[in-house]
């Protein structure tokens, strides 16, 4: 069996096509396909408050590629998710229905909430049973933050601040109070808390730490390697640290929010699993389909 998940962000577009492994009645996802492109969804709605016209033409060419590439691979079942981006723009709801008519594909609108609870299905798996964590997503559009108390989520908040509207400067000028604010008063106070990274931006600096152990690092590695791409411009973080154009002009923004964070929760190290929304779809379109059956 082959399923799929397509995530359309304000930043990329994402599909993975993952082969279904049952062993010993254990379920695991097996990638077989994964394409990313930048579609900057962003870029329009934080400035404009809707989609352009040109937008929504790339929208519908990449959803027919990614509709040939699962019919080349002979998916099962798939499911589209489209987070802050889409769901704040003016049109966004008319585009989805322009696409479900034009190209016979259903794009979610997913609000903050669900977006965390998709990604939390598949984080609790790396959790200990007895430690403390603070899970940091951040978007192009939004960053979700989830306390864990073991494989238990203990609260949530999602924030309109992400990677590209802090690169546009559109976000509330009250949202990093509002943000600290809830660390402080949702962390645990007298425990240790490790903080778990998800997003395109922290795994990217992540893989550009040297000397990490295992899946974690230092929050101190995470500022160096911050304070580091900052002092490239942006030509030559393309050029020279081989970052790709809509990754270089964001991560350093990314990287201030996950710092930040951090700092407020007084988490000194960051796990950062090779899990995020595209997961979390490909679980629930699993899930779906058992229940069919």
């Amino acid at each position: 069996m082959k399923i799929a998940a397509i995530d359309i962000g304000s930043n990329a577009a994402r599909m993975q096509i993952s082969s279904v492994l049952t062993n010993k009645n254990k379920i695991s996802f097996k990638k077989v396909e994964y394409v990313r492109f930048a579609l900057r969804l962003g870029m329009d709605v934080f400035n404009t408050g809707s989609i352009s016209h040109a937008s929504e033409a790339r929208i519908k060419k990449l959803l027919q590629a990614y509709q040939l590439l699962m019919e080349l691979h002979e998916v099962d079942a798939y499911m589209i998710c489209a987070t802050s981006a889409m769901r704040e723009a003016e049109n966004g709801a008319s585009i989805v229905e322009r696409i479900f008519n034009e190209l016979g594909m259903e794009i979610h609108l997913i609000e903050g909430e669900q977006e965390a609870e998709l990604i939390n299905n598949v984080i609790v798996t790396v959790l200990d049973d007895d430690k403390t964590y603070l899970h940091i997503d951040v978007g192009g559009g939004s960053t979700e933050l989830n306390i864990y108390k073991g494989h238990k989520k203990v609260t949530a908040k999602s924030f309109k601040i992400g990677s590209v509207r802090l690169l546009e400067h559109k976000e509330a000028p009250d949202v990093w109070k509002k943000m600290q604010v809830w660390v402080n008063e949702n962390i645990p106070k007298g425990e240790e808390v490790i903080a778990v990274g998800t997003g395109g931006n922290v795994s990217k600096l992540f893989n550009m730490i040297e000397g990490k152990k295992d899946n974690k690092a230092s929050l101190k590695d995470l500022e160096k390697m911050r304070n580091f791409i900052e002092k490239f411009s942006l030509e030559e973080r393309i050029n020279r640290l081989q970052l790709n154009a809509d990754r270089a002009d964001v991560i350093v923004p990314a990287s201030d929010i996950y710092i930040s964070v951090m700092k407020w929760a007084g988490a000194n190290e960051i796990m950062v699993p090779d899990l995020g929304l595209k997961d979390g779809i490909l679980m629930l379109v699993y899930e779906t389909l058992m229940n069919e059956e």
